[in-house]
């Protein structure tokens, strides 16, 4: 391949920032490359050489001298450096030993260094720029079980030895493995058993992939699978439908029975406190959510349409309240409900929506036409006294007939309109005084048990 390493490593590196913008992933704060801060990682070695923690070899080579370090090796893991020996490769002094600094191969980027050429060990390179950036203290550190040990158990020590501090990382947050249904192998390019996060996000979207993340500990492995995805869909349309429905019911666009505020207003106070303690119990995600779906269980039982007003007062406070908080609650983990620009995407997506709203609005006052009857119909009355008369029930009934086959193609229409916007996705639903609409992700809009017009 006729490019450059730094060349190679640009190419991917853009890569991965479109896949994590792709994620809604934020970017960090600043991005640092081992291979712009190789003097720094020279001089941290340097360091944990002249506190003794540290030895270099005629080869060329640099080790951490893991006896030296005694119980406080292992500390993470409970992996001490008098078990589990291993055989030593030949310049070094103890098994359990690892490079600091790494002598050059034919072929491989190298640099200049007391040691003669060579390049950073896997190590030491987290360890000298999250020092770089956040001095002798991390509060919370993150990364997958598998890196546990060796990875951060020698970050500890490299950093620990470096700093002189009793304790260099307060909390480590390792995540489970992605596995694939049925196996028990985890996720990996090396495996060949991988999708692509572009390939996922054209069956899939990235809400849908933080919901699957989500009703899993960050702790637990995790099953990757069509059914486990799509179960992560059905909440999400659970989750949107129940939004729309109770700002339509805010707004007076769902007619519905007296509300119990009291029992909807107790729901909501523990439901604050049991998402409170979840997230307190190392971020359990699922119980929180879970918490979630309760709260939209309940409030969609309140939630039963009638077919007249009887002019009861909405309780429009508790279902704002409620819906406030399940929106703040996603968008606190980078999810967004309600927001009809956010599904629809793209620069003109605020367009897009009012043409919805319009189109809604038209298909609604036809299907209301479609359905009313003129007053003479149910008022019509047969002339007194002549022959063969028919009673007056008897006219209004064909009249009634005969105006509902005259406005049945308008009703089709309407129909065949509904069903074919569903197959991009947006969903029609016809309410007592008006028609309401929403986006739902992935497609066709599923079908609903709501009677069609």
């Amino acid at each position: 391949m006729n490019i450059s390493p730094v060349a190679l490593a640009r190419i991917y590196e853009e890569d991965f920032k479109q896949d994590m913008a792709a994620l809604k992933v934020l970017p960090p704060t600043v991005y640092i490359r081992v291979t712009d801060n190789i003097p720094q990682i020279i001089s941290f070695i340097k360091t944990i050489i002249a506190s003794g923690q540290a030895y270099a070899t005629s080869q060329g080579n640099v080790y951490f001298d893991v006896k030296s370090w005694g119980k406080r090796y292992g500390v993470l893991t409970t992996i001490y450096p008098d078990t589990q020996d291993e055989a030593a490769d030949t310049d070094k002094r103890h098994g359990k030993d690892f490079a600091l600094w790494k002598a050059a191969k034919p072929q491989e980027p190298s640099w200049a260094s007391p040691w003669g050429k060579g390049r950073p060990g896997w190590h030491i390179e987290c360890s000298t720029i999250s020092s770089a950036v956040f001095g002798k203290q991390l509060d919370i550190h993150t990364g997958g079980i598998d890196l546990a040990f060796p990875h951060h158990e020698n970050e500890i020590a490299q950093c620990e030895a470096y700093h002189q501090c009793e304790q260099w990382g307060n909390y480590f947050l390792h995540s489970g493995h992605l596995h694939v249904k049925g196996s028990q192998e985890k996720m990996s390019k090396s495996l060949k058993n991988y999708i692509t996060i572009k390939d996922f996000l054209k069956k899939f979207s990235s809400d849908q992939f933080r919901m699957f993340c989500l009703r899993s500990r960050y702790s637990s492995a995790v099953e990757f699978s069509d059914e486990s995805m799509d179960d992560a869909k059905h909440l999400l349309q659970a989750i949107s439908s129940f939004i729309r429905d109770g700002n339509a019911y805010i707004k007076g666009q769902l007619v519905c029975d007296p509300v119990r505020e009291d029992i909807l207003w107790e729901r909501l106070a523990n439901t604050k406190v049991t998402v409170k303690a979840a997230f307190a119990d190392d971020f359990d995600t699922s119980r929180a959510v879970a918490a979630i779906m309760d709260l939209i269980h309940h409030g969609n039982r309140q939630l039963k349409a009638v077919t007249k007003d009887a002019g009861f007062p909405r309780s429009s406070v508790v279902y704002g309240s409620i819906i406030s908080y399940i929106e703040g609650f996603f968008n606190a983990l980078g999810m967004s409900f309600g927001e009809r620009q956010v599904a629809l995407g793209g620069g003109d997506s605020a367009v897009l929506s009012n043409v919805i709203d319009e189109l809604v609005r038209f298909r609604s006052k036809v299907r209301h036409y479609a359905l009313a009857l003129p007053e003479e119909a149910a008022e019509a009355v047969p002339v007194e006294g002549a022959a063969g008369a028919k009673g007056p029930k008897q006219e209004q009934k064909e009249r009634r007939q005969q105006l509902m086959q005259e406005r049945k193609p308008l009703l089709e229409a309407c129909d065949s309109l509904r069903g074919d916007l569903a197959a991009f996705g947006i969903h029609i639903k016809d309410r007592a005084a008006v028609s309401t609409w929403e986006i739902v992700e992935g497609g066709q809009a599923e079908q609903q048990t709501e009677e069609k017009s």
